[in-house]
């Protein structure tokens, strides 16, 4: 019923910037955001940005990071600068309906920061 369609990641090397794009079918998602996870970790909260464009940053990536969204395109992004290979994870985009528990969530993209 509902579909994330993420791209933009891939291999750069450290010091380097990507900018990660999440297109939503469907209606407007009250919040989107990005969350990450490498090998052995726990997945991890990166940014989420509501319908009204109040942004959340984790921060370990405040200020190197942006995310914003296209509502007319639902569609939301993630632009990444100044990338270290600690941010070497597989990055998943997250949507949610106003008032609604659960989420949907994007297949994951790669993001290799090599040094």
């Amino acid at each position: 019923q509902v579909q994330l369609v993420e791209s933009g990641g891939g291999l750069v090397q450290a010091g380097g910037s990507l900018r990660l794009s999440c297109a939503a079918s469907g209606s407007i998602f009250s919040a989107m955001g990005w969350y990450r996870q490498a090998p052995g970790k726990q997945r991890e909260l990166v940014a989420t940005i509501d319908s009204g464009g109040s942004t959340n940053y984790a921060d370990s990536v405040k200020g190197r990071c942006t995310i914003s969204r296209d509502n007319a395109k639902n569609t939301v992004y993630l632009q990444m600068n100044s990338l270290k290979p600690e941010d070497t994870a597989v990055y998943y985009c997250q949507a949610r309906r106003r008032w609604a528990v659960s989420a949907y969530w994007g297949q994951g993209t790669q993001v290799t920061v090599s040094s």
